[in-house]
């Protein structure tokens, strides 16, 4: 374990032990800390430490009052706030808005250790201690909502949270020189309310004030939280404006104020990320994390090295192009490989790289020639639905960085387990990366991304048709059986994203049952700030073109859906059965090669209880009661209404044979006549009929 003294202070003690009187930024986290590149909050403070600033990161403060806010003193320069690596809502939520009952990110995995909208009520906190010292915003939370935004929790256009925070910057991207910058103006005595020229930075100011880019104007909030098509096209707007090279300022007003984005920041150079990542971080936790458990989060990324940044692939369903940029960069096999050689001197290293990765791992260059000088394409994705003309693949240096870091002393084998982009391997006509990537760097299974089989479903997620990934999964089993590997590819699978209807949701359990794959999890479609599916999700419009687009915003519904990608599962087979009937395929319920699920017991055939097959057993079938076949004296062959009364129980305890017994119980039933006074029968049907009009 690190020692102490290696971490920045998070204690008033600590900053004592460091020599200082005070600190120049106290920086504000809703992650515990950990000091591993992987954390937004380590990189930034080890940035801004090199660059000889004093920082003091205050982890998951009590939020219930602003005195914890106060345990640095007032800072220097001001507070850095974020709420942490992922959204607070999203680390809070599952896609059903039910509360998780574990944190990845927190000492132990304990929940509630940081509040709802952490950033937000951060901001106040301090407001509350200090007033008016310098806030600055960065993070993920941040950078996807510093515009209005539609918020899935509150199911509402909330306001820019600039605005709600009443912080007096916000950082979006990738914040290294974006806040060397703005660190360096403060401590030059430039007030915070002055700092208007930032790439990277949103700013409000009063309406009609200059701004210092060229810009355009996206409506008012008044207008964008009420008008759907004016939302819409506000955030194409922004979407279009989020390359370093051709991106112009946006401002969106609010009343007599105005929010004003300036351009992006430009990605860093390979040589500015080789420095970012050289610096001396530990890869640990803190050390005031020992006796609470740890931190999870930690676990899968240790031992793990990120070698870009930025993703050209841009799905609809992604923030990263939001938010990191399509702008690919990377380090330099040097870089990598010394990092390489820090993880294997580490004492409780045991050989494995689990992953050298990225937002995709397979990336290391611009897409084309032409977009380092001109931009990224406004109208245009470099690999869907096709891949463009310019489009350079090249998996060469990536293969080559593979191997070295393998060669590196200590390493036995080195794994890659972030995203691969399928479709750029596919394109690749040089075989020897794939072959590479089967034989050495699979770790038993492949994670990769179809989300979809209907060309409909993925054309609205921006990916490739699905024969593109039909292609990849033919070459990749073809190697493994060449290699004599037993090798298996977990697919990410996507049900209820707009544009999927419940017969695309059919098309795929046929596309998966004639694939023989079972997925364990299926990811529901989650509307997060900073996506265009999230914006076809809440206006029914495809921002970039304009297009209507088919929304599933029920719940049932998409609870149909998912249960038709997991149609294996025994207890989802009501809902599988309800699903098919909706879309018109009950030819696919019964007993046939080709059929999804079985006929439901019980005369209507809906809603019969799942029935758990009983076990096999040499000379009997089933079980019977006290090892007696039952009479027509019991209850199994009493009137129709106890037997959908008795339903479950027989099903418990004859197994498979339940339903046979069920249909011989319901052909007596039917052969019985009304006989006793009065009319009534002993036939349940003929009470039920009898009794039609109470």
């Amino acid at each position: 374990m690190a020692e102490r003294m290696d971490f920045l202070p998070v204690s008033a003690e600590d900053v004592r032990a460091h020599g200082w009187s005070d600190v120049d930024f106290v920086y504000v986290t809703g992650d515990a800390y950990v000091d591993h590149p992987s954390f937004g909050v380590a990189i930034i403070s080890r940035v801004l430490s090199a660059a000889g600033f004093r920082v003091a990161i205050l982890s998951q403060p009590d939020y219930k009052s602003c005195e914890d806010f106060r345990r640095f003193g007032r800072p220097r320069l001001g507070f850095l706030v974020t709420a942490g690596n992922i959204d607070s809502m999203v680390a809070h939520y599952t896609v059903s808005k039910k509360k998780r009952s574990y944190d990845y990110y927190s000492p132990g995995g304990k929940m509630g250790l940081r509040p709802d909208r952490a950033t937000i009520v951060y901001c106040n906190r301090i407001r509350e201690a200090y007033g008016d010292v310098p806030i600055i915003l960065g993070g993920l939370e941040a950078s996807l909502r510093r515009f209005a935004h539609y918020d899935y929790w509150d199911d509402r256009v909330r306001r820019s949270i600039l605005v709600d925070s009443r912080a007096d910057l916000l950082t979006y991207g990738m914040g290294e020189n974006i806040l060397l910058r703005i660190a360096a103006l403060l401590d030059k005595g430039v007030p915070i309310k002055k700092i208007r020229d930032v790439r990277g930075t949103v700013y409000l100011c009063k309406k009609g004030d200059p701004v210092f880019y060229e810009s355009i104007e996206i409506g008012d909030y008044d207008t964008l939280k009420t008008d759907k098509a004016a939302y819409a096209a506000a955030f194409a707007t922004q979407y279009r404006n989020t390359d370093s090279v051709r991106g112009r300022a946006v401002v969106e007003y609010y009343g007599d104020k105005m929010l004003v984005q300036n351009p992006p920041m430009p990605p860093l150079s390979r040589e500015e990320l080789d420095r970012v990542y050289a610096l001396p971080y530990t890869r640990e936790y803190h050390p005031d994390y020992e006796p609470l458990g740890g931190v999870p989060a930690i676990t899968e990324v240790k031992f793990s090295i990120t070698h870009n940044r930025g993703c050209f692939g841009a799905c609809n369903f992604c923030a990263i192009a939001f938010h990191q940029g399509r702008e690919v960069r990377s380090r330099s096999i040097e870089s990598v490989v010394g990092e390489a050689k820090k993880i294997a001197s580490m004492k409780d290293f045991k050989g494995y790289i689990n992953d050298v990765g990225g937002p995709t791992a397979n990336f290391r260059y611009p897409s084309c020639a032409q977009q380092e000088k001109n931009g990224m394409c406004e109208r245009r994705k470099c690999l869907a639905p096709t891949p463009c003309k310019n489009l350079v693949v090249d998996h060469s240096e990536y293969a080559r960085l593979l191997r070295e870091v393998e060669a590196v002393d200590g390493v036995k084998k080195v794994f890659v387990r972030s995203g691969i982009r399928f479709d750029y391997l596919v394109y690749d006509k040089d075989p020897s990366f794939f072959r590479q990537l089967v034989e050495r760097h699979v770790s038993g299974q492949l994670k990769v991304a179809p989300e979809h089989c209907s060309d409909g479903a993925l054309a609205m997620m921006g990916k490739p048709p699905v024969a593109v990934f039909e292609k990849f999964k033919g070459t990749y089993f073809s190697l493994c059986k060449a290699a004599g590997l037993e090798q298996y590819l977990v697919p990410y699978l996507m049900s209820s994203h707009p544009g999927a209807t419940m017969q695309d949701a059919v098309e795929m359990a046929l596309w998966l049952k004639k694939w023989g794959y079972s997925p364990e999890q299926v990811q529901d479609f989650y509307p997060t700030p900073g996506t265009i599916s999230t914006v076809m999700y809440y206006t029914g419009i495809h921002p970039m073109t304009g297009k209507s687009v088919y929304v599933t915003t029920d719940y049932h519904e998409k609870q149909l859906q998912r249960a038709l990608l997991q149609y294996k599962k025994p207890e989802n087979a009501n809902l599988v059965r309800e699903a098919l009937r909706l879309a018109g395929r009950e030819d696919l319920i019964g007993t046939g090669a080709e059929c999804l699920v079985r006929p439901a017991f019980g005369r209507d055939g809906k809603n019969a209880p799942y029935v758990k097959p009983a076990p096999k057993s040499s000379g009997h079938r089933a079980p019977t009661h006290g090892g007696k076949k039952p009479t027509r004296g019991t209850p199994a062959f009493s009137g129709g209404a106890e037997v959908r009364k008795k339903q479950s129980k027989l099903a418990r305890v004859f197994g498979e044979d339940a339903a046979r017994i069920l249909r011989e119980a319901e052909r007596i039933d039917k052969k019985r006549s009304p006989k006793k006074a009065g009319g009534q029968s002993g036939s349940g049907a003929a009470l039920k009929k009898k009794r039609g009009s109470r």
